[in-house]
């Protein structure tokens, strides 16, 4: 296992989290037709938590399943009393799923990781620790996926940093959504109501002390990825336009290009009638159609952007829960 990295001070708590004492872990799993694999993830995760002394509670957010995952869940919380299951009324997304999670976990530590066996449960008690120490945010970073080709690695490294670099919100490359919070860092989660959310930079945003621990991701064991092209791009869409107004400016900035070319070409345009060489100007169709063409083409743009922006402003005033729980067994 890695071993810490990144590790800035610690805000001192005066709560007694900080001081070596028996805690209330709730573990947030998030679940998408999942049953060919969940079985093995639970059974990982147990090895884990078993020999702790601490009080684990594991939240399974079935993402409405269309498979076996919920016969799979119905089966193991009869043998296992910690776990609870919530079932929403549909696919809301992964997103939506861990906002489930964390609004119904109750514990000092809430631990969110995926149930596809790709976040190793053996780093559980290391994040544990570092919380202990006094940090709010144990981010757990992965590193050398197995399963990633070259394509994915180069257009997820090159998104974190067009993001970190349009946003005052840092991400870090390759930290997706396992990580321990503590109670303080989950209350101020719960207390951000948009609906469009990036919870990786949402976590950044809040500026808790944190702390980096790194891993190998393990390989898929069976299953595939439930993260498809559209949904990749529908996350970076909401990291994007929910975390800087940079599109915008960049509209700006290639509309006021243009006008500084065209009064470059009106100034080209007047030196042949100033100098009596008019006769010498073509007639100018097609670079008229040609400039007609690039600023229809960037007011056009522009107009996406801000449409874009309206877009998510009118989904946000209407005020809608960002998910819906089918049957929610938090009471046994």
């Amino acid at each position: 296992m890695t071993p810490p990295s990144r590790l800035p001070a610690p805000r001192r708590r005066n709560a007694p989290l900080a001081r070596k004492r028996r805690l209330s872990v709730d573990v947030v799993i998030p679940l998408y037709n999942e049953a060919q694999v969940f079985e093995q993830t639970y059974r990982a995760l147990r090895l884990v938590i078993d020999p702790l002394s601490d009080q684990f509670t594991v939240w399974c957010i079935d993402d409405g399943s269309t498979d076996e995952t919920s016969d799979l869940l119905r089966r193991l919380g009869a043998g296992d009393r910690r776990i609870r299951t919530i079932r929403l009324t549909r696919n809301f997304g992964h997103q939506a799923a861990l906002t489930a999670g964390l609004a119904a976990a109750q514990g000092d530590v809430v631990i969110t990781m995926d149930g596809d066996g790709q976040h190793p449960p053996e780093l559980i008690p290391q994040l544990l620790s570092l919380v202990q120490h006094g940090y709010d945010v144990v981010q757990a970073q992965r590193v050398d996926a197995v399963q990633e080709g070259a394509l994915k690695k180069w257009t997820s490294g090159g998104f974190y940093q067009f993001l970190n670099l349009i946003s005052g919100t840092r991400v870090l490359a390759g930290a997706a959504d396992y990580r321990a919070l503590s109670r303080p860092a989950v209350d101020s989660l719960n207390s951000m109501p948009e609906f469009h959310r990036f919870l990786r930079g949402m976590v950044s945003w809040m500026g808790y002390p944190g702390a980096v621990i790194t891993y190998t991701e393990p390989k898929r064991t069976a299953g595939r990825s439930k993260y498809s092209l559209g949904k990749m791009v529908r996350l970076a869409m909401d990291a994007i336009f929910s975390f800087s107004l940079a599109p915008l400016y960049i509209g700006l900035s290639f509309g006021a290009v243009l006008l500084c070319l065209a009064v470059v070409e009106m100034a080209y345009v007047l030196s042949f009638w100033v100098t009596g060489r008019n006769s010498g100007l073509a007639p100018g169709w097609s670079s008229l159609m040609f400039v007609v063409l690039i600023v229809g083409g960037m007011l056009m743009v522009l107009v996406g952007f801000v449409g874009v922006y309206v877009g998510y402003i009118f989904q946000e005033v209407k005020r809608r829960p960002v998910f819906l729980a089918r049957q929610d067994t938090t009471k046994k």
